[in-house]
């Protein structure tokens, strides 16, 4: 009796932090679509100059105010945050096909997974930050030279878990049984291995969106990521700095607030997410 009571009473634990993961999960995603779908709806003319309108405090007409061009810092920082997003998803995608790609690559022998290990520890070896710039910097910025800075300095971490999933999964006996039928290395990897890492590739894809969403904001707000035309964060936030000692602290209050806010909804999200597929993993952060 006392075997099925604890039975019984972990499984209704698991069923509650399920339910609470999947609560938070759904205010999370319904936060990130509102935040990205209002920003469809700012036309041309919420993003102009309107001098009229210069310097204005945060008001009920502006809620996040406007800037020393009378622009309205609201729209501007919702489509900053649009672009920070797709930067993101386009980098994270690639990083994450890398990432997945190498990790099944040390199936096919040792001195593969060597090189696949070196690799890592070169990448790791090197500042994030630093190699994001030299590579952002060689391809002359913009949308093109940040989103492949990304993706080439985001895979290290993905991939050294990855790896060790897949040695982990390689080592069971259902592996060792279909080699010894006669299965390829191929089938191996798509039956056994795939279905395996793809929860812990959607969770670290989610993960890496808060690193690549802030270093995309640094070497923007250093010149180095984004053209200035765009309305990106990083923009914003450089501009700000110039007119901080006038007084105008909401320039660099509300959009470096949503940025941060951005960050923290995707990790929260990656976490609650880790939860709902592993209630007791113990890694509840």
């Amino acid at each position: 009796m006392s075997v099925s009571n604890n039975i019984i009473r972990k499984r209704k634990n698991m069923w509650s932090l399920r339910v609470k993961s999947t609560v938070v999960i759904s205010i999370s995603i319904s936060i990130l679509a509102g935040m990205l779908i209002s920003s469809l709806f700012i036309t041309p003319n919420k993003l102009g100059v309107d001098l009229q309108f210069r310097n204005i405090p945060p008001s009920l007409e502006h809620l996040f105010g406007t800037d020393w061009l009378g622009r309205d810092m609201l729209a501007r920082t919702l489509k900053g945050l649009s672009l920070s997003f797709s930067v993101g998803l386009l980098s994270v995608l690639i990083s994450s096909f890398i990432a997945l790609l190498l990790s099944l690559l040390t199936l096919t022998n040792r001195a593969v997974d060597a090189c696949v290990t070196w690799l890592i520890d070169l990448f790791l070896s090197v500042p994030h930050l630093v190699l994001l710039l030299l590579i952002a910097f060689t391809l002359g910025g913009g949308f093109k030279g940040v989103v492949i800075g990304l993706a080439v300095t985001h895979w290290p971490s993905l991939t050294r878990l990855l790896r060790a999933e897949v040695l982990q999964i390689n080592s069971t006996e259902y592996v060792a049984i279909s080699q010894k039928l006669g299965k390829t290395k191929t089938w191996v990897a798509v039956h056994h291995v795939l279905p395996h890492l793809l929860p812990q590739l959607l969770i670290g894809a989610i993960l890496l969106f808060p690193h690549a969403i802030l270093h995309e904001a640094a070497i923007t707000f250093l010149g180095f990521g984004l053209s200035p035309e765009t309305p990106a964060v990083g923009i914003i936030l450089s501009e700000a700095m110039r007119y901080l000692s006038t007084g105008m602290w909401w320039l660099a209050l509300f959009p470096g607030l949503s940025l941060l806010a951005m960050v923290g909804i995707f990790d929260i999200l990656g976490r609650q997410l880790q939860k709902w597929i592993d209630p007791f993993s113990g890694n509840h952060l």
